[in-house]
């Protein structure tokens, strides 16, 4: 009798982890939800792991796309000396529109990169 073993074959490719894709996706529920200032850890566990992991170039595009789309915002607040209270009253609604485009843009290209 003999016994024949199959294995799985390595794979090629390192795949994105999963803090960075949750963090990817806790972006837009944070700025929609009105916390803008504590979307900055998901913003950076989402930029690292994509700069760190992500291979095609297009991810870390969208990457710097959103670390970009997030700094602007968080940089005229800070600079401010009347601004408001918190992030989330300061920001213009075109920004927050375009974070949540541009963590939509890098979910899309992690599932894109995954795919191939």
């Amino acid at each position: 009798m003999t016994t024949t073993v199959t294995s799985r074959p390595a794979p090629t490719t390192r795949r994105i982890p999963l803090p960075v894709t949750v963090s990817s996706w806790a972006v837009p529920v944070m700025i929609v939800g009105q916390f803008a200032l504590i979307a900055v850890v998901p913003v950076a566990i989402a930029t690292a792991g994509a700069l760190r992991y992500g291979r095609d170039r297009a991810v870390r595009r969208a990457a710097a796309l959103l670390a970009v789309a997030y700094a602007a915002p968080l940089a005229v607040w800070l600079a401010r000396p009347d601004g408001a209270q918190s992030l989330s009253k300061d920001m213009h609604p075109a920004f927050a529109g375009l974070i949540v485009a541009a963590s939509a843009a890098l979910l899309v290209t992690f599932r894109r990169a995954r795919a191939h």
